[in-house]
């Protein structure tokens, strides 16, 4: 269960991230306004937020293994938003990333670094 929780949040915080990056590339590069700007940092914003919900405590790890859903999401994004036809080694780069994101996450050795660290307590918990 807290695989499939982690793995819900990576994919929120994409579609914050990474939608609100294009609402500012489509602000800024497309003309589109301060509207769709302003949109994009708040949706930014509340990615941060939502990558605070991990069971992770460790910033960098979680940071890092987000990292393998960015380039993922980013190729499908471009895909659907803007009519992207990623090629082979687009796809293969994805692939790579995602492999290494549930190692870093999912592989034994992390999950039993984590169940002996201690918890910190966390407010939005």
């Amino acid at each position: 269960m807290l695989v499939a929780r982690s793995i819900g949040l990576f994919a929120v915080a994409a579609l914050f991230e990474i939608g609100g990056a294009w609402l500012v590339w489509q602000g800024i590069r497309e003309h589109k306004g301060w509207v769709w700007i302003g949109a994009g940092v708040i949706a930014l914003g509340l990615y941060g937020v939502v990558a605070t919900f991990q069971s992770d405590d460790d910033f960098g790890r979680i940071l890092a293994a987000y990292g393998g859903i960015f380039v993922a999401g980013s190729i499908a994004w471009g895909m659907v938003a803007d009519g992207y036809r990623p090629d082979r080694l687009d796809i293969i780069g994805a692939l790579v990333c995602l492999a290494g994101m549930a190692v870093i996450m999912y592989a034994p050795a992390a999950t039993e670094r984590r169940a002996n660290q201690p918890q910190t307590p966390h407010p939005a918990r």
